[in-house]
């Protein structure tokens, strides 16, 4: 997760609260999607970022979470994921991030 998001998603926490808010990833790779969901979760591994020891908490899904994807209108979904939702891992995603929410945040 880049430094700018860092920042846009910890404004958002204090400006929202962190149980109003829900992130979203759509990492290609199990190992980008649990960095990022860590990150929100648990604050920056790398501690380069303004999340370093931020532990807001955030609710994080995979993008190809079924509990996700079924709610993204079919136009959507295929101008902005299309194929890459059918040759990604979807499995391999949704539990790397799953692994990082915290316990009792599954909404699904």
């Amino acid at each position: 997760m880049d430094l700018d998001s860092q920042e846009q998603i910890l404004k958002l926490s204090e400006l929202h609260g962190p149980s109003q808010l829900m992130v979203i990833i759509g990492a290609p790779d199990p190992e980008a999607a649990e960095i990022t969901a860590e990150t929100v979760v648990q604050g920056d591994p790398s501690y380069a970022g303004v999340l370093a020891g931020a532990q807001l908490g955030l609710d994080v899904y995979h993008v190809l979470d079924e509990s996700i994807s079924s709610e993204v209108p079919p136009e959507v979904w295929d101008a902005q994921i299309g194929v890459m939702g059918d040759v990604l891992e979807a499995d391999a995603l949704v539990a790397a991030v799953a692994g990082m929410r915290q316990p009792g945040s599954d909404s699904s």
